[in-house]
């Protein structure tokens, strides 16, 4: 059912005032001019290590055979870097700017305060496009802002330019039903299905459906486990019963259930928002299938309205939780995996996981083929291969991962320990495809840096935009232009250095400690707010309702529960409150900012790390521990930063200080200034009285969660106060 909100107005009233004027280019008959379509492809925690395409895959890597083909029909771009996270990644995709000037440091989780989330004040892509006369819409897993500390609510992508959505907002599918519905009161189904009997299950029994329908199901060749068929089907299995039978009084259809039973919200083009029953067959069934369904019926429209559009279709595999794939989309002979082990649960089993995230990509492989022949972008060949003429279209296609893979996925020669969360090379390095009728000379590499933020320079450039130009100067832009790379094949390097960064998002108060127990030592984070978030990234819950409670992770370290694995080295690893890297094309340098846990209330310790690394082919050379040129941290073994390095390292190593220094000073402190215009002024007071009272905004100086009074005063303080940046 379609819900209506207080703040439909503010939504609109912000849109009119954050919105560029309509600018459309003509032809001479006045008409607007076209350009291209864009398909934006994200993959969720997908980095380099995973694709054969680019040379590397380990050797267990997965088979996808459609993003091989878009590869090879367009340009392969070698050497990029994302943020460690995904929603910094996502924000800076649409923004063209550093978590620096944004805020949006680390994955947003529900204790986020609206500061730490995309502003309504941004312009955004979907802003820029529209004055260009295209149409835009998002699929699939959002996660640029939380529900519970914003002021839109489930309105959150229409109020950053969107004018369709259909998806979820979190940042990742939801745990795990281990009852499979209510079947289970112990929770021992833990991929969300009853198994076979060969996993302890059954193999027949009646399936149901929250509508009151029913249906036998039994293990048959081509679905040997009926439990978890019924579940791809949007079902419960009750095990060795019929339904001619009463139904069980404990079936339980509320319950949210990894990537089969999930929290659907759709914003329309008119505001108006549907938030999705569990019981709804729409939100039951598996989330890139859906993803895929809902883009190709917008996109379909759209085309038959001769409507230039931008889809963004971000598929949420392969994040956690590791959950089995529905048999119809894997390759033929596929092997089964319904009686393996699911994420969060003991033992953890680094072989199983790299089975399930390999058919977890392997299915959204499908799917991005499925996407390409539905819209008439592509077509299959009698042998099932994808038939892709990228010249024959009006569509860039882009693909990308948002971040390194999870330490889980990773794969050799690429190092779990540095993954996802880090700005080491294995949590930053992703791969880029991009595919059309822009490209010359396809079926080749980019080996020249680039950075994310291009990727928002490059939406505008295939619209006709500058986006320095219809971007206010008070915004700093960090992308630089990449079209030429996909029309020149001589083009030079653009990129001099890359940056990425990672940190801590605002909220009130510090999450309860989580220990990511799949790497060596053991990592203690303080990101996840909730114990079935960190069980379910593999971690032990040290928060609330835990045999042992700890209120931060230097608390754990300081009791010695994990000891040392030889002498001299750490029991347990903090993630360190902010981390910076920057690189040329040779070396790069690394900042950790620790906590240091020998005191109480003691300030951050600085570590500088340097490394020369590469992208070879099938061994690049990273920064894994041990490889340093030098290091402060304790007990690396290298020589100390920057004194032991030679003169021509040295000179290396000063040059990226130098560089990152200017990025980390860059961007003026504005207090007062909510509508980041650079200025403190009326404006600003007119917007804080729109904003007043509804808890976290924009416009929440002081960070405590409203948007008061004392909020007001910080206004007062500095009005009349400029902080325009210089560009």
């Amino acid at each position: 059912m379609r819900q209506t909100s207080k703040f439909s107005t503010l939504i609109m009233l912000v849109l009119m005032v954050t919105s560029l004027a309509p600018a459309q280019s003509t032809g001479d008959t006045g008409a607007p001019s076209r350009q291209p379509n864009i398909l934006f492809i994200i993959m969720d925690d997908v980095g380099i290590d995973q694709l054969p395409v680019f040379g590397y895959g380990g050797l267990d890597a997965p088979n996808t055979p459609n993003i091989n083909a878009i590869a090879h029909a367009g340009v392969r771009f070698r050497n990029v870097w994302s943020m460690p996270e995904c929603s910094p990644s996502r924000a800076i995709f649409f923004e063209g700017r550093f978590p620096l000037r944004t805020n949006v440091m680390s994955a947003l989780l529900d204790s986020d305060l609206a500061n730490s989330q995309v502003s309504p004040f941004e312009v955004t892509t979907p802003k820029l496009l529209q004055s260009r006369g295209y149409h835009s819409a998002d699929f699939g897993k959002f996660h640029l802002a939380q529900v519970q500390n914003n002021p839109f609510g489930d309105r959150i992508v229409l109020s950053l330019g969107w004018e369709y959505f259909d998806g979820f907002l979190d940042g990742a599918p939801h745990p795990i039903d281990q009852t499979a519905g209510g079947i289970s009161a112990s929770g021992a189904y833990t991929c969300g299905f009853v198994p076979n009997s060969q996993g302890g299950g059954a193999d027949i029994g009646a399936c149901r459906f929250a509508d009151k329908s029913c249906q036998v199901m039994a293990a048959t060749p081509a679905h040997p486990t009926p439990g978890r068929y019924c579940l791809e089907q949007g079902g419960i299995f009750v095990p060795n019963s019929t339904c001619q039978q009463a139904p069980p009084s404990y079936l339980n259809f509320n319950l949210t259930n990894g990537y089969y039973v999930w929290p659907r919200v759709i914003n329309h083009p008119d505001g108006s928002v549907e938030n999705v029953l569990l019981t709804d067959p729409r939100a039951r069934g598996y989330i890139g299938e859906a993803t895929a369904t809902s883009a190709v019926r917008w996109i379909n429209a759209e085309n038959k309205a001769k409507q230039s559009w931008m889809a963004t279709v971000a598929f949420p595999q392969i994040h956690t939780p590791y959950q089995q794939v529905p048999e119809s989309l894997l390759a033929p002979g596929f092997v089964d995996l319904s009686n393996l082990t699911c994420t969060g649960n003991l033992p953890r089993n680094i072989a199983a996981y790299h089975l399930l995230s390999n058919q977890m990509l392997e299915g959204m492989d499908t799917e991005i083929g499925r996407l390409l022949v539905e819209t008439g972008l592509a077509s299959y060949n009698p042998d099932g291969t994808l038939n892709y003429q990228p010249a024959k279209t009006d569509t860039v296609i882009v693909i990308i991962g948002d971040n390194g893979t999870y330490a889980a996925g990773v794969k050799v020669p690429f190092d779990p320990n540095r993954s996802k969360g880090t700005v080491y090379q294995t949590g930053v390095w992703v791969p880029l495809i991009v595919s059309g009728p822009l490209v010359s000379a396809p079926d080749r590499d980019v080996e020249s840096m680039v950075s994310i933020a291009d990727l928002f320079e490059l939406f505008g450039e295939i619209a006709g935009i500058d986006v320095h130009k219809e971007v206010p100067a008070s915004h700093i832009l960090d992308s630089v232009h990449m079209l030429s790379y996909l029309t020149n094949p001589s083009q030079m390097s653009i990129r001099r250095t890359n940056f990425t960064q990672t940190g801590n998002n605002i909220h009130p108060t510090p999450p309860p400690p989580c220990v990511i127990a799949l790497t060596t030592p053991p990592t203690c984070v303080q990101l996840l707010t909730h114990q079935a978030l960190c069980e379910y990234e593999g971690g032990d819950w040290y928060g609330p309702g835990a045999p042992q409670q700890f209120s931060s992770c230097c608390a754990i370290q300081n009791a010695n529960i994990y000891p040392p694995p030889s002498p001299g080295k750490p029991g347990l690893t903090i993630l360190p409150d902010f981390e910076e890297a920057i690189r040329n094309d040779t070396y790069k340098l690394v900042q950790i900012h620790a906590p240091d846990c020998s005191q109480p209330n003691s300030p951050d310790v600085t570590q500088t790390e340097f490394y020369q690394i590469d992208e070879a082919v099938p061994l690049p050379a990273i920064d894994k521990e041990g490889a340093a040129l030098c290091s402060n941290v304790p007990n690396s073994g290298a020589v100390a930063c920057p004194s032991g390095l030679t003169q021509a390292h040295l000179a290396s190593f000063n040059s990226l200080l130098d560089d990152m220094n200017k990025v980390l000073d860059s961007q003026p402190a504005c207090p007062g200034d909510g509508n980041e215009d650079g200025v403190v002024n009326q404006e600003d007071i007119l917007w804080w009285k729109i904003f007043e009272g509804v808890g976290s905004s924009w416009y929440d100086f002081n960070f405590d969660g409203k948007t008061d009074t004392a909020d007001l005063d910080i206004i007062l303080q500095h009005l009349g106060a400029r902080c325009y940046p210089k560009r």
